[in-house]
């Protein structure tokens, strides 16, 4: 293998947020008693589910009193029908005028238009009954739920804060990376639980934007990882990010040999040499390891245990 130099990006161990892109809450539609609270934080919801119900125990009384009402309409339009009947056979007799047949029709259709108006009224009176239901308005998690079954609301009044299933990490940088961030760029995600080793168990995400406002002296942006499905809405992840680039060289692990407790490599006519090694580059594939000093560009080495 020749030795060469090439250009690797500096990266900086920072630390980031699990944070939902937007949360939605959950409000009542109608005032009332809250009951059969259904989701605590932490449970998952979809998008519709029935999470509480809010009663009002005045709108069935308002239906039962329309109820009766509609039968009282209904009673008269039977009656307005006879009367209907009783004129016309009157005016084909020549017996009754025209005036009383036209007085009954018109009193039939008033009947009928209270009759419509009435159901109507039934029908507003169904619907708030119906928008006692809180319907959950998106899918994703439970994050707050400030409220308890019993406690008297008012329209309008959030029942519950739900995270949706679209997370992203939330990035803070001092300002002077701010020039070197930009939508697109590759992100390295470590291991959860901010492991010691910011190298291990890798993941490659992408800043998916940048805001353009500093805040505190920081420049924020938010990086797409697929797999944050499962991670706490603000739990911290360490993340390499890039802030620049430089020249260096790097080699594959099993080209280094551990002697005496130097770090050797051999070239190519047989002679081992000491050098100086960095910290290991991560990236996607095969991992390599920064030679700091004792290669020089065009060196020849050959795998540590090969034949001389």
């Amino acid at each position: 293998m020749t030795v060469e130099s090439r250009p690797v990006e500096d990266l900086k161990s920072v630390f980031a947020t699990v944070d939902s892109v937007r949360q939605a809450k959950a409000r009542t539609r109608i005032g009332g008693t809250l009951s059969g609270l259904t989701v605590r934080e932490g449970d998952r919801v979809e998008v519709g589910q029935v999470i509480a119900t809010v009663g009002d125990p005045k709108l069935p009384l308002q239906i039962a009193a329309l109820d009766a009402r509609l039968q009282s309409l209904q009673a008269q339009q039977r009656q307005a029908e006879i009367e209907l009947d009783r004129a016309r056979q009157l005016r084909a007799t020549g017996i009754g005028s025209q005036q009383k047949l036209d007085d009954a029709t018109t009193a039939l259709d008033v009947v009928r238009a209270q009759m419509a108006a009435m159901k109507a009224d039934r029908a507003v009176v169904e619907q708030q009954l119906r928008e006692g239901n809180v319907l959950a308005p998106a899918a994703g998690r439970v994050l707050q739920v400030p409220l308890v079954d019993g406690v008297v609301v008012l329209p309008g009044e959030a029942v519950a804060t739900i995270a949706t299933e679209s997370y992203v990490l939330r990035l803070r940088l001092p300002e002077r990376h701010a020039r070197f961030m930009k939508q697109g760029d590759p992100v390295l995600v470590g291991a959860r639980g901010l492991a010691p080793d910011p190298a291990a168990g890798l993941v490659r995400g992408t800043v998916r934007r940048v805001y353009p406002e500093l805040e505190d002296g920081q420049v924020v942006a938010d990086a797409e990882v697929s797999g944050l499905g499962d991670y706490f809405v603000g739990e911290r992840v360490r993340v390499l990010v890039a802030t620049g680039s430089r020249e260096a060289i790097l080699i594959p692990p099993d080209y280094l040999a551990r002697r005496l407790g130097l770090d050797m490599v051999r070239l190519a006519d047989g002679v081992e040499i000491p050098v100086q090694v960095g910290r290991p580059v991560p990236g996607e594939g095969s991992s390599a390891i920064e030679i700091l000093s004792g290669l020089r560009p065009g060196d020849v080495i050959v795998k540590a245990g090969a034949a001389r």
